[in-house]
């Protein structure tokens, strides 16, 4: 049996966050959206590597606009989102918490304290810090929001040498958690998807062809997917990509 393709999302508009570098998974989400035929708004922290993304995206004929901002600058993030929706009607359709990053961090005992701050800052804040930004316009759009959490912090993952790491995405999915429930008489919709690892560029540079990967693309389909009316009756759910 075929899977049903997800829906289309033209004369919508998806936000992407962390859509910096070329080859990693924001990337791939905001080129899917704009396969589907959305509007995407990509957000990276720096205003050269959003332009040269929205570039790359335009030559290939999707309508995509660039975006700098600091996630966890309640003010920054706020503007860029105020501006972002102004251009939309005031509604955005969805918001795709994709920013964030790994870092080994060590063990309790013997790890860099200072990885913690960071995975949070990384992990945490930023998804919260878009969230709560652009809550006033998705709940305008009855939209959805998607997290990234990690396939580590379900029953049976292995999170030994890995507890800053681990204890972020945890939290994301708490956060996630608290989103659908909150949310949910708002008809806004949030979900986590939780990837092994995910082949982008850096993931292969570091850990080479032996691990089994879950392809950009396919994770990027289920981000659409998420975000579509075919899943209209999906929220506050934890995926796992493997």
């Amino acid at each position: 049996m075929t899977a049903a393709p997800t829906p289309r999302f033209d004369g919508r508009l998806a936000v992407v966050t962390g859509v910096g570098r070329a080859g990693q998974a924001g990337d791939a989400v905001a080129r899917r959206f704009g396969e589907l035929g959305a509007r995407v708004a990509i957000l990276a922290r720096r205003s050269g590597d959003a332009a040269a993304r929205a570039d790359e995206l335009r030559r290939d004929g999707i309508d995509a606009t660039a975006h700098a901002c600091d996630l966890t600058d309640a003010n920054a993030i706020a503007g860029v989102a105020g501006e972002i929706a102004a251009q939309n009607g005031g509604h955005v359709d969805a918001l795709a918490n994709i920013a964030g990053g790994f870092l080994a961090g060590g063990t309790v005992a013997d790890g860099d304290p200072d990885a913690w701050q960071q995975l949070f800052t990384i992990n945490v804040a930023s998804a919260y810090g878009a969230t709560r930004a652009f809550l006033p316009f998705v709940r305008a759009a009855r939209g959805a929001i998607v997290f990234v959490a990690s396939a580590a912090v379900l029953p049976g993952g292995t999170v030994a040498g890995i507890g800053a790491y681990a204890a972020s995405k945890s939290a994301v999915i708490a956060l996630m958690r608290a989103v659908a429930q909150e949310e949910r008489p708002q008809h806004v919709r949030a979900n986590a998807l939780a990837p092994t690892a995910i082949r982008t560029a850096a993931n292969h540079e570091t850990m080479g062809d032996a691990f089994p990967y879950v392809e950009r693309e396919a994770f990027a389909d289920m981000v659409a997917f998420l975000c579509s009316p075919a899943a209209v009756n999906v929220s506050g759910q934890v995926i796992e990509l493997a």
